[in-house]
């Protein structure tokens, strides 16, 4: 295969991003989503709070941004989808061509997530259209499970709302890169900036930003443990959105210019802000009501719509809030599907607009049977766990950790230092032996705890 500057001759020359902010917008929509807003907020109140926040800052730090480099490196390098980058790079570098299934890996991970994903996301546009058309004024606690209980039971009802989300992010894939993706998140992620910003500054006035600012920024040190400390290398690891194919498609498209190390630093610096800023929206609503912020995962849908029942405007904050968390579900489910569709479309000889149809297809065929997991094949067990476990356990408890592992070993191991050197063109030599040392070292073993952890914890 013949290397152009900056990385491989692809066989279909892909488009590019026509701005580095294209870029960042894309893959922070694809890192920011309900991961952030959703699962951050409540992981924090099940460990601790501040103690939390100050580990998993380091941990996003020393492990989910190296790896994050190094998915952009092979991205660029191989200008292909994430199975045929790391098949062009490998090749590049004299390895095995093996290692084209840590990117065929890495696309099973993205697929299977978009399957529970879209499912998840259609319960955030029915309590979207909830809070624009009824709102939750006299909703109680009792009433909140209930209403929750009974969309989940309503498999007709959580079809129309998973279709209509895998719709409208499939209609951004179709469109394509500039576009379709581009244009989406050009406007979609700067909303989401300053839905999160105005509800931050609402909850000012609302009270319990106090509580607030010590529940998250005054560590108890007392309180890191061992478990604490896996589930904050597993909050880096899960919520920057490494091993997933998404970054390394998005890099795929990425100029020479650009530069990785900046690039990559920038979506984890804003990933992290935007779940600190989710603590600074949901707790001191919490707090304020009080609410338990260690509420789990029902902490948005079944315990946030009895505070925005009671309070003044909550009709107004409510809409507010889930169209937040719509916009970051729809960019998310973009990133998911992207890798997938530039696979089938290189692969297959389709066209862009006819792989986007057909794995929206294939993602919606299995969310129907996600969908009924919930409800009339509740009690179903494969494996001796139900569906719904089942479409969750498998990417992220064991794909994702081992896509992880293997993309730093790779990286770390088996691609030449001169190569790594000449692509992230990092501004110190200092710098680039921390970054490769990290990698090839305590990456690994971080992840590989994980990833025990994952299987033992079963």
């Amino acid at each position: 295969m013949r290397r152009a500057a900056g990385g491989y001759m692809s066989a279909s020359a892909p488009v590019r991003w026509s701005t580095r902010f294209g870029f960042l917008m894309a893959s922070v929509g694809f890192a920011v989503g309900l991961g952030n807003i959703w699962r951050f907020p409540y992981v924090t109140g099940e460990n601790g709070g501040g103690a939390f926040v100050a580990v998993y800052v380091v941990c996003v730090a020393v492990i989910a941004l190296p790896i994050l480099m190094a998915e952009i490196l092979i991205g660029r390098r191989g200008r292909r989808n994430p199975a045929g980058a790391m098949a062009a790079v490998a090749a590049g570098e004299g390895a095995s061509p093996a290692w084209r299934w840590v990117g065929g890996l890495n696309l099973v991970a993205a697929f299977l997530i978009a399957v529970l994903y879209c499912v998840i996301a259609g319960w955030v546009l029915h309590y979207l259209q909830e809070a624009l058309w009824v709102g939750f004024a006299g909703v109680d606690g009792a009433a909140a499970v209930s209403h929750f209980e009974a969309l989940r039971d309503d498999a007709p009802a959580l079809a129309f709302w998973t279709f209509l989300g895998l719709g409208v992010s499939t209609a951004i894939i179709y469109a394509g890169v500039r576009k379709g993706i581009e244009r989406a998140v050009n406007l979609m992620m700067p909303l989401l900036f300053g839905l999160l910003l105005l509800l931050a500054v609402h909850n000012l006035f609302v009270g319990g930003v106090r509580q607030t600012l010590n529940y998250l920024f005054a560590p108890d040190l007392s309180k890191v443990n061992g478990p604490m400390l896996l589930a904050a290398v597993g909050q880096a690891f899960f919520s920057i959105g490494v091993a997933m194919g998404g970054m390394m498609a998005f890099a795929a498209y990425l100029p020479n210019t650009a530069s990785i190390g900046r690039s990559a630093l920038a979506i984890v610096c804003v990933d992290t802000l935007v779940a600190l800023l989710a603590g600074l929206v949901i707790f001191p609503v919490a707090f304020s009501f009080g609410l338990d912020p260690a509420a789990g995962a029902g902490l948005i849908f079944e315990t946030l719509p009895v505070a925005f029942g009671q309070m003044t405007g909550g009709r107004i904050v409510g809409a507010l809030f889930f169209l937040l968390l719509s916009v970051a579900a729809v960019t998310s489910m973009v990133g998911f599907l992207e890798p997938v569709t530039a696979w089938l479309e290189q692969n297959s000889g389709l066209s862009r607009r006819r792989s986007a149809l057909t794995v929206a297809a294939a993602v919606g065929a299995l969310s129907s049977i996600a969908i009924l997991g919930h409800n009339h094949w509740a009690e179903v067990r494969l494996f001796g766990v139900d569906i719904v476990t089942l479409f969750d356990y498998a990417p992220n408890q064991i794909m994702l950790p081992l896509g992880g592992l293997l993309i730093a070993v790779f990286v770390g191991w088996f691609v030449r230092p001169a190569t790594a050197r000449e692509e992230l063109a990092l501004a110190s030599p200092l710098l680039f032996r921390a970054w490769h040392g990290l990698l090839r070292y305590l990456v690994p073993v971080a992840v590989f705890l994980i990833l025990a952890f994952g299987i033992l914890g079963r």
